[in-house]
């Protein structure tokens, strides 16, 4: 995601093992390619490929805008009941701002509320045809 012209995922890593079971679906995934396809579509992106024997696979984004401490990864870790989506994990570290997500606790208050007033369907002012619009000098 760009925030103010600058693309904030500066590097992804993609670790996986070479014999585990749990690292098919990342092992296929690299084998035809689609991470070239993917990398070549987005070049201000440094990818990073580990070899982690002994571990799940997962990918981890680092973001101009992360803290000290805070990481940002997904597990690609496949089973009998479910394949991941690569493709789709890549796209969600691209497409995220790096920022922690705050949850909104409390409705907005403003000191200053809108001139306009509250919108309502009741009000079709464009399907009037005719109404008085004058210029009056003060």
């Amino acid at each position: 995601m760009a925030t103010r012209g600058f693309f904030q995922l500066k590097k992804l890593t993609l670790s996986y093992c070479e014999k585990g079971g749990s690292s098919k679906a990342v092992r296929e995934f690299l084998a035809s390619g689609k991470l070239q396809d993917w990398a070549q579509e987005r070049p201000h992106v440094d990818i990073h490929v580990k070899v982690k024997n002994g571990k799940h696979p997962n990918v981890v984004g680092d973001y101009l805008t992360t803290q000290k401490g805070t990481i940002h990864q997904i597990c690609l870790k496949s089973n009998k009941v479910r394949s991941p989506d690569v493709i789709g994990a890549l796209d969600k570290l691209y497409n995220r701002s790096g920022r922690k997500i705050k949850k909104l606790t409390s409705p907005v208050v403003t000191q200053t509320p809108s001139v306009q007033g509250v919108w309502t369907p009741a009000v079709d002012l464009h399907l009037q045809q005719d109404f008085a619009v004058s210029i009056r000098d003060a």
